[in-house]
């Protein structure tokens, strides 16, 4: 049995430790907002917090989260209470097909939590390793400024 503390709720898991934590969170837990996209933790698609650091769920071991906080797209907002990065994305239009849009936030929030006031520069180093084929990137970093000058990103 592996305990996770998953957006903010104690969680126990019957898994082999080594199994992706990506696959616990979408087949064990129901929370399919992260998504697997290479399986090689290269694209970003699978990017979830574990203890505040932006991580590839697809190839971190779910041992490696036991102990530790572990926040997916469905903890930082709803649909009715969007997160302010949430609706900024929706402002600015900044996902098309929107499959890689959960790991783009979630690696923007860990970033900004780190760097509230950030330059576009950083945004787009930050954001750099996150992968989206729909070529949203020019709205993606309107939408994490936006973020940032309103609340700080947080």
């Amino acid at each position: 049995m592996i305990r996770l503390t998953v957006n903010g709720q104690p969680r126990e898991v019957l898994a082999d430790p080594e199994t992706p934590l990506l696959y616990v969170l979408r087949n064990d837990l129901g929370l399919t907002g992260t998504k697997f996209g290479c399986g090689l933790g290269q694209c970003g698609a699978c990017t979830v917090l574990v203890g505040g650091q932006a991580v590839r769920s697809c190839v971190l071991p779910v041992q490696a989260a036991a102990g530790q906080a572990v926040t997916t797209i469905e903890g930082i907002g709803s649909p009715e209470r969007p997160h302010p990065l949430q609706a900024t994305f929706i402002a600015e239009q900044a996902a098309q097909c929107g499959y890689c849009t959960p790991g783009i936030v979630m690696a923007a929030k860990a970033f900004l939590d780190q760097t509230p006031r950030p330059t576009e520069a950083q945004v787009k180093q930050a954001l750099g390793g996150v992968l989206c084929r729909c070529g949203t990137h020019d709205r993606v970093i309107r939408a994490v400024m936006r973020a940032a000058l309103t609340t700080g990103g947080r």
